[in-house]
């Protein structure tokens, strides 16, 4: 709990930086265009990182390698009147081969689609919204060096959530969406990992013979309470920032029937620094706590892995490669 405490702390903090950082001049041209655009504001980045090390009678050692990098974040937004709907989808894969035998392994692999309606509440900054987000992935995941055991695959898991509640969008590119009535669905379609209760999903029971009683469920349904933050922007007006494409999404949920105190914690970061047309550097993070997911390890080097259980998660990419803002 201490953990938790420690990490909703951090992320508050970091937040509350970025969101100081702005001068009283851009407050007022930020607040403006909040209160002026009409329609729709469409946009995106495109970036695909390549490393490559090539070694030939290397005498201090080492391997060869090869990655691959790609990432696709576009959004649309449309706001009329007391209407706002906003759409993003965020797109992510890589692929890693170090070693003259060795194959390519999986690095990243996301799927993030989002779509979000208001309509104006008590006040121009408040809305009524409703909110529906799908993730998943798109290939199978291993637990490397392992790649005999399947331990994802698309749509397992894939999450579901459906949420009722205000938004708050004092600007264009910043929006607060808190939902205490909110749904999530965890699905696990591929039965291997479903008999495993994979991702929290009841498993199957077995007889003393090791055969199949029950077999495991294939989804689970959790109803709580939800809060979504994201702030997104590529068209900084500031000289020093007018080059960077920044996004960030904080996603709290906890289950009303069940250890409420557990918060599910996601925390995505994408920072994109132009260096020309089209070159840029490119940073991603992901922070993430669930605890219903189980840490598999191979602690021992046996070839067992072993159950950690909850634990948290956190994956960086850094990487130099094309890019295209749109």
């Amino acid at each position: 709990m201490t953990t938790k405490i420690f990490l909703l702390a951090t992320i508050t903090s970091v937040s509350l930086t970025v969101f100081a950082q702005t001068t009283e001049k851009e407050k007022n041209l930020r607040t403006q265009s909040a209160d002026t655009t009409q329609g729709w504001r469409k946009g995106g980045i495109l970036a695909i990182n390549l490393a490559q090390t090539s070694l030939t009678n290397w005498a201090a050692g080492g391997d060869n390698s090869i990655s691959i990098n790609s990432l696709l974040s576009v959004f649309a937004n449309y706001k009329k009147e007391k209407s706002a709907w906003d759409n993003s989808l965020d797109l992510g894969y890589g692929l890693l081969k170090q070693g003259k035998n060795a194959k390519f392994i999986k690095t990243d692999d996301k799927i993030d689609l989002l779509s979000k309606y208001g309509r104006q509440a008590f006040s121009n900054h408040w809305y009524y919204a409703g909110l529906l987000n799908f993730k998943t992935q798109m290939t199978p995941g291993y637990n490397y060096p392992n790649d005999s055991i399947k331990i994802s695959t698309l749509f397992a898991p894939a999450y579901i959530i459906g949420a009722i509640g205000l938004d708050y969008k004092p600007i264009s590119y910043f929006s607060l969406f808190i939902a205490p009535i909110t749904t999530k669905i965890t699905l696990v379609n591929d039965q291997t990992l479903a008999n495993a209760g994979s991702f929290g999903v009841e498993k199957a029971t077995y007889d003393t013979l090791g055969n199949v009683l029950t077999k495991g469920k294939k989804s689970r349904i959790e109803l709580g309470g939800y809060l979504r933050l994201i702030f997104s922007k590529n068209d900084f007006k500031n000289e020093f920032l007018k080059n960077v494409s920044f996004t960030t999404k904080l996603d709290l949920f906890s289950n009303y029937l069940y250890h409420p105190e557990n918060i599910d914690i996601s925390w995505e970061t994408l920072i994109a620094l132009k260096v020309n047309k089209y070159i840029s550097v490119n940073l991603t993070t992901h922070l993430l706590y669930d605890n219903d997911i189980n840490i598999i390890i191979d602690t021992n080097g046996d070839g067992k892995p072993d159950v950690l259980g909850p634990r948290t998660q956190f994956k960086e990419i850094l990487g130099v490669g094309f890019s295209y803002k749109f």
